[in-house]
């Protein structure tokens, strides 16, 4: 018979778990849930009576005042959250190796391992265990290698994959609403009895024909395979539209028209600096990786060429802002709008803005930084993780954090728009002008504001996917 859920426990209080356990609190007010980190002050956010939550989601806020206190809860007793829960959803960092076997490509799987054996040890009866963290192909097997051979007596784990498919910024109302929830298994009696039990979970707000119930590896790959093709489609509109600034083709006018053929579909045909976030470059690294491990060169070759096309498109963006301003940004004020990977979250991984604030240090320029969520000591930390050679007293010669759009482009030669926030749009783009330095350049690296009104205010306007006047 299935185990009836009743009290569930998260390990890890991120992007992912935070958001996802408060969700299933709110939707299944019979279900105590208990969401654990080591880290003191990241659970103290989530206490905070003010609710300063860790993390900027919309939406976020009203679903932890609401649960929070009643059967939703956030604790540093990692192990007591362990002892009591039926079911332990596993939602720790996996962050891309940096040294060591795979650096670069493989998952670094060390918390996965750590978290994985705390629940061996702790456990005093038998629990589900939910693999949450997007991890690669057949990291499921380990889990179940660990928890068994250190298993008490009468005290047997069942491994589920349960990959999340949010996207930052829309998370909440993705977990309201999401297109399919995945849930992959062993195809034993055991296993199949496990997955109903993280059905019935689910089953309080998703309809049954969005539960997929899938094969645990099926389920492993199907979440590197969707972040894949989804950053695929964005490397290929990039690549596109560097043939449109070359051929004088508009990048919105080929999206708008291609997205129109029901094969391909609009989304994700935005054209821009880049993708970045948590997720994207690490799930297709993942991909490279566990493509030549099981000596698929070729494929690997093929997924490795998505990463590269980000990282040519932003090269190629921070380039043409240097060649259109007189092939010299020394010693230039450049305003860059927007620090966090994309709008509607605080997140800065991978984020686009790092890497073109790094190339116009490298040419000796000083930028100015505004982002409406992002910490100032996020950005010092990001900008000093992506210069580690050069001290931290350098790097703020060079860089000022502002507090607004406007005091960002004060004395500026050149604004860039690094993240699509909607409050980049209602700028006061003529107050902008007045207090740039002429002439007055705009770089949109996000297809956002009306380039022709701020070429008529006499801004020097250069837009992604569309030749330039200003080149």
């Amino acid at each position: 018979m299935p185990v009836k859920v009743s009290k569930i426990c998260c390990i890890g209080a991120g992007y992912v778990g935070g958001p996802t356990c408060a969700v299933i609190a709110l939707k299944c007010p019979h279900i105590t849930v208990t969401i654990v980190d080591l880290n003191q002050s990241r659970v103290d956010a989530w206490n905070s009576p003010d609710f300063s939550l860790p993390i900027y989601e919309p939406g976020l806020v009203d679903v932890v005042r609401e649960a929070r206190g009643r059967n939703l809860f956030f604790s540093t007793d990692v192990d007591k959250g362990i002892e009591e829960a039926d079911l332990i959803f596993v939602s720790v960092n996996t962050p891309t190796k940096k040294s060591g076997v795979g650096a670069g490509f493989a998952a670094d799987l060390n918390y996965v391992e750590l978290a994985t054996r705390r629940i061996a040890t702790v456990a005093n009866s038998s629990k589900i265990v939910v693999e949450k963290s997007t991890v690669p192909c057949r990291t499921a097997e380990s889990m179940r290698t660990i928890l068994e051979a250190n298993s008490k007596p009468n005290c047997r784990f069942d491994i589920l994959s349960n990959p999340e498919f949010l996207a930052e910024g829309t998370a909440i109302s993705d977990l309201f609403n999401p297109d399919r929830v995945l849930i992959g298994s062993l195809e034993t009696k055991e296993g199949e009895e496990a997955c109903r039990s993280l059905v019935e979970v689910y089953a309080n707000w998703v309809p049954q024909e969005r539960i997929l119930s899938v094969g645990l590896w099926s389920s492993e790959l199907s979440k590197l395979a969707a972040n894949a093709m989804l950053a695929q489609r964005i490397s290929s509109i990039n690549a596109l539209s560097a043939i449109c600034e070359a051929t004088g083709a508009n990048i919105d006018e080929v999206a708008h028209a291609i997205g129109y053929d029901s094969r391909i579909g609009p989304k994700f045909l935005k054209a821009s600096v880049g993708f970045g976030g948590s997720c994207f470059q690490k799930d297709i690294l993942n991909l490279v990786y566990l493509s030549e491990s099981l000596h698929l060169p070729e494929v690997a070759a093929y997924w490795r060429q998505v990463v590269e096309m980000n990282e040519y498109q932003k090269r190629r963006f921070s380039k043409r802002v240097v060649d259109t301003l007189f092939n010299t940004i020394t010693g230039k004020r450049i305003a860059v709008l927007g620090f966090a990977f994309k709008a509607d979250t605080g997140d800065t991984r991978e984020s686009a803005a790092i890497t073109l604030i790094k190339d116009f240090q490298c040419e000796r320029a000083l930028v100015n930084i505004y982002d409406p969520q992002v910490e100032e000591a996020q950005i010092w930390n990001d900008l000093s993780e992506a210069s580690p050679l050069i001290p931290i007293e350098s790097i703020k010669k060079q860089v000022t954090i502002c507090h607004s759009a406007i005091e960002a482009c004060k004395n500026a030669e050149a604004v860039v728009i690094a993240t699509e926030w909607k409050e980049f749009l209602e700028i006061d783009w003529e107050e902008v002008y007045k207090g740039m330095n002429k002439p007055a350049f705009v770089f949109d690296g996000r297809l956002l504001v009306d380039a022709e009104k701020l070429t008529k205010i006499g801004f020097k306007v250069t837009t992604i996917g569309r030749p330039s006047a200003a080149a």
